[in-house]
C-alpha cells in the first residue's frame, strides 16, 4: 500500500534553487505538449513516451537547450510519463465517448512539481534531506515509516515548498471485527445520510468556503484593483491564496475528524458513485465546497490504515427511486421531489433516507453479507441532524 509524508521546508535563500528547477521542468513540460502535438498533426499518432525521453537526451548536448541539463534526469523522464499519461487519459475518455481536453500548456509560474525516484535525493538526520547537492531543512512534525519510493517536490500558490515522500508500507493487520455497517447518501443540504439498517441520521457540512465567502470576495476586488506587474499586486495575490489555503486546510481537517469518527463506528462502509463533473455543471461552487471526491480519498485513506472496507454501488443503481418497503421503482420521480409516496405500496419515503438505507442493501449483497432489512414499522421520515 502506498502512503504519503508531506513536509515543509523552511524558508531559505537555498530554496531559489528549487524553485528554479520547478520553473525550469515546466518549460519541458511545454516543450514536451509542443512535440506531441506536432507529431499528432504529422503522423495521426501518439508519440511514445520512451521516444520523447530519447529525445530529451539529444537536446541536452545543444547549445540553445542545455538548460535542460539543470533539470534532474529522473524528473525529466518522469515529465515525459506524465505527458503520456494524460494523452492515454484523453484518447481513452475519447474513445468511450466521453467529452475531455488533451493536455494543454502550463504557464511557467504556475508549474507546481517535479519527482524523483531512485537518485537525487537522501534523507539525514536532523529533519534534513539533500537534494542534489544541497541539504535543506524541512519540518518533519511525524517519523517517517516505509519504503521510499519517490520524491515529489512541490510548491503551492504562496512559494511554500514541500516534499512528498511516497512511501510502500504493509497492508494493515487489523481486519474487521464488528461487523457493522451502513450506507451513505451524499445531498447538497445534508453533507451525508447515514443508514446502518436500524436509524438513520444526518451529518452536515460546515460549508467552510461559504463562511469565508465575504471576506474573500473583498480580498479578489483588492486584488483586482491593483496593477497589473505591481508589487502591490503580488502582496494582494498572496493574501488571497492564504485565504483559499486556510479554507482548504480547515476542510482537508475536517474530512479527516470524519472519518477517523465513521471509521470507529462501522466495518463496512457504502456510497454510491456520484458523478462529480455534472454535478459541478449544475451547482457549481456549492458542489466544490463540498468536495464529495476529496472525501472519499481522505475516507479510503483512513479505511485502508484501520483495516475497514469503503466500498462503491453501481452508479446505475436507482439508490433514490426505489422504494425500501417494496422494491418498487418510481420512474417518474424528480429531483426537486424530496418526499414522495410509493405508487405500489403508498408509504411515504424521505428520499435521501431511504437511498441510505438501499445503498447500504446492495453493498451487503455485493459482499455476500446477505440483504438488510429495516426494523418493522421503522419510519423513513426525516432524521434529526447530527453533529460530528
Amino acid at each position: 500500500m502506498r502512503v504519503t509524508y508531506k513536509y515543509k521546508l523552511y524558508n531559505s535563500k537555498k530554496n531559489k534553487h528549487l524553485h528554479q528547477t520547478i520553473t525550469l521542468a515546466g518549460r519541458a513540460y511545454n516543450h514536451g505538449i509542443a512535440l506531441h502535438r506536432r507529431y499528432y498533426r504529422l503522423y495521426d499518432k501518439h508519440l511514445n513516451q520512451y521516444a520523447l525521453m530519447k529525445h530529451f537526451t539529444k537536446l541536452k548536448k545543444r547549445p540553445h537547450y542545455a538548460w535542460l541539463n539543470d533539470i534532474p534526469s529522473q524528473a525529466l523522464q518522469e515529465i515525459a510519463q506524465r505527458i503520456d499519461r494524460g494523452y492515454r487519459l484523453f484518447f481513452r475518455n475519447l474513445k468511450a465517448g466521453i467529452k475531455t481536453a488533451p493536455p494543454l500548456f502550463k504557464k511557467t509560474r504556475k508549474y507546481k512539481s517535479y519527482t524523483l525516484k531512485q537518485a537525487g535525493w537522501k534523507l539525514l538526520g536532523d529533519s534534513r534531506a539533500q537534494i542534489g547537492k544541497r541539504v535543506y531543512k524541512m519540518c518533519r512534525d511525524r517519523t517517517l515509516v516505509g519504503d521510499v519510493k519517490t520524491v515529489t517536490i512541490k510548491r503551492d500558490a504562496l512559494y511554500d515548498l514541500y516534499l512528498c515522500f511516497s512511501v510502500e508500507v504493509d497492508d494493515p493487520k487489523v481486519r474487521p471485527t464488528s461487523g457493522k455497517m451502513a450506507g451513505f447518501d451524499f445531498g447538497l443540504k445534508s453533507f451525508l445520510t447515514v443508514h446502518d439498517g436500524f436509524e438513520s441520521y444526518e451529518i452536515a457540512s460546515p460549508e467552510l468556503f461559504k463562511q469565508s465567502l465575504k471576506s474573500v470576495k473583498a480580498l479578489s476586488r483588492c486584488l483586482s484593483r491593483k496593477a497589473e506587474g505591481s508589487n502591490n499586486r503580488r502582496k494582494a495575490r498572496a493574501r488571497l491564496a492564504r485565504a483559499h489555503r486556510a479554507i482548504a486546510n480547515k476542510r482537508l481537517g475536517w474530512f479527516f475528524k470524519l472519518s477517523h469518527d465513521l471509521t470507529e463506528r462501522y466495518d463496512y462502509l457504502f456510497f454510491e458513485t456520484l458523478n462529480l463533473k455534472g454535478m459541478q455543471r449544475l451547482w457549481g461552487r456549492k458542489v466544490s465546497d463540498l468536495a464529495f471526491g476529496m472525501f472519499l480519498n481522505v475516507l479510503q485513506y483512513v479505511a485502508n490504515k484501520k483495516g475497514k472496507v469503503v466500498a462503491l454501488i453501481d452508479p446505475f443503481f436507482p439508490s433514490s427511486r426505489l422504494c425500501p418497503h417494496c422494491g418498487c421503482i418510481n420512474e417518474h420521480l424528480e429531483l426537486s421531489d424530496r418526499r414522495w409516496r410509493c405508487p405500489h405500496c403508498h408509504e411515504i419515503i424521505e428520499r435521501d433516507v431511504a437511498a441510505a438505507l438501499n445503498i447500504l442493501r446492495e453493498g451487503a449483497s455485493s459482499l455476500g453479507g446477505g440483504d438488510v432489512r429495516p426494523v418493522l414499522g421503522q419510519s423513513l421520515l426525516m432524521p434529526e441532524s447530527h453533529a460530528l
